[in-house]
This record gives C-alpha cells, sequence and structure tokens, in this order.
C-alpha cells in the first residue's frame, strides 16, 4: 500500500472525521432537519454539520488556506495561493432519501491549479485519493481508467436536472443519443463520485452541465491522475468556471464529445 503524504493525510482525516457523524445521522434521516434551497433542492443539518467538521480539520492543519465550500461559499485565506473546495455531503438528495450513494470531496487548487482530491464514500467505505503527479488511489489500490475502446462496449454516467433547473429537453436529447451508442447510460445523483468512478474504470466517462466547483474539483484530479481526459463539453479547460465537463478514458473522450456537441448544434424541430 503506498504511503499517503502529509496532504493527503490533512484530507483524508478531516474526511474520515465528517463520515463518523453522516453515518450516524443516515441511520435516522426521518430525525434531521432540513430545509430548502429552492425546487427540489435541499439542505440538511447533516450538511453543515460536515462542513463544519471539514472545514475545521482543514483549517487546523492549514490555518492560512482559504476555502470554498458549498454551503458557506468562499472564505479568503492570507495565504491566495491556496485554496480547499469542499462539498461535506455530495448527494443529499440519496442521503434523505435512504440511499448510500453519497460522499464528501476535498479539492485543493494551489495558483488556480486543482493539485490534490479526496472523495470518500462513507457507507461504502470507498477512499478515493489522487494528487498530481502521484496517480490514484482506492483504499490503497492504484486505479487507472478503463481501457475499452469502443463506444458499443462503454458504459457512460451523467446528471439529470431536477424540478425548475436546467434544460431537460436537451440533457434528455444527450441521454438518447449516447444510449443509442453505447452500452448504457446510468444516472447515480452524485457527480464527485461518478468522476471518481471513471477514474476507476467502472464508468467509461462522465458529462453534466450546471455543476459548480466543489461538485468536481477532487474529482478532476482523480481522472487526471488515473490517466483519463476532463474538458469541457465544448472542449474547453475551464469546466469550474463555466459549469460544465466531459471527463473520459484516452480513447472515448473524444467520441463521447462529438456526440454530445452534435446534440448542441442541431436546431429545434
Amino acid at each position: 500500500m503506498a504511503q499517503e503524504s502529509a496532504l493527503l493525510n490533512v484530507m483524508t482525516g478531516a474526511a474520515r472525521k465528517a463520515a463518523r457523524g453522516l453515518v450516524r445521522d443516515f441511520g435516522e434521516v426521518e430525525n434531521l432537519q432540513v430545509s430548502r434551497k429552492g425546487p427540489a433542492d435541499f439542505v440538511s443539518a447533516a450538511d453543515h454539520k460536515a462542513e463544519r467538521i471539514v472545514c475545521a480539520e482543514l483549517r487546523k492543519a492549514r490555518p492560512r488556506y482559504g476555502i470554498l465550500s458549498e454551503e458557506s461559499g468562499l472564505t479568503e485565506g492570507a495565504d491566495t495561493s491556496n485554496r480547499w473546495i469542499v462539498d461535506p455531503l455530495d448527494g443529499t438528495t440519496n442521503f434523505l432519501h435512504g440511499l448510500a450513494h453519497f460522499a464528501i470531496s476535498i479539492g485543493l487548487e494551489r495558483d488556480a491549479e486543482l493539485i490534490a482530491g479526496v472523495i470518500y464514500a462513507p457507507v461504502l467505505d470507498q477512499l478515493f485519493v489522487a494528487e498530481k503527479g502521484q496517480g490514484a488511489r482506492l483504499n490503497g489500490n492504484r486505479l487507472r481508467v478503463s481501457a475499452r475502446k469502443q463506444m458499443g462496449d462503454a458504459l457512460f454516467a451523467t446528471g439529470i436536472p431536477f424540478m425548475g433547473v436546467g434544460d431537460h429537453e436537451r440533457v434528455l436529447q444527450e441521454v438518447g443519443a449516447v444510449m443509442a451508442v453505447s452500452a448504457g447510460v446510468r444516472r447515480f445523483g452524485t457527480a464527485s463520485l461518478d468522476l471518481a468512478y471513471v477514474a476507476a474504470g467502472r464508468f467509461e466517462g462522465f458529462w453534466e452541465t450546471g455543476l459548480y466547483p466543489w461538485d468536481m474539483a477532487a474529482g478532476i484530479v482523480l481522472v487526471r491522475e488515473a490517466g483519463g481526459y476532463v474538458s469541457e463539453i465544448g472542449g474547453g479547460t475551464e469546466m469550474m468556471k463555466n459549469r460544465n465537463i466531459l471527463a473520459a478514458n484516452d480513447s472515448l473522450h473524444q467520441p463521447l464529445g462529438r456526440i454530445l456537441r452534435s446534440v448542441a448544434t442541431q436546431k429545434p424541430q
């Protein structure tokens, strides 16, 4: 088993500490205080508690770093080169419905470059870690993206927007176009884990629009360090700024991108 760096030890320690509370709360979901951020967009007491724990642990270890977190927004740090990017509970809707497919996601951005990522699925006890130049691992075992080269053999993942958010018709067209030439499309509802699964070779690719930096920061590092390619759907490199992502293995990144871009250029009937 590879030895984790001091940096990854900080990140995994924060994720594991917050995870203990999430696992307890997951067993008593019916007792959680839940509020709405928007139509079909929920936040729970568990989100806030996990965020407090993660951020406190990161600040204790690196007090000068800034933090961008889903629930609290941006907290500037004295060290303007380094910024944590945190989603304390990615997959809140799954969590609140008793589905164990949720995760804590922590990325580190240094001088505007993503250099490390940790994604931890507490109930599954799956810890995905990656650091620039050091590869990606799952529970200590090295990860590599899938070697499948044909669309017909490939399994893809995406996110489908919920009520009141996004262009539902376009997304359904994208899903239909990819379904027609692949082994299938999955929608699991936790973008960070979708990216981790691309890194692990479980999916050949993943795409989604309307994401935020905390949804994808850690996953971008994982996919890259596992040998995959990450871009905007249109081919650009400002995924977090433009809030869309296409991640896939080296053989299928371009074919998947071409299909998705062809949908975008189709004229309405």
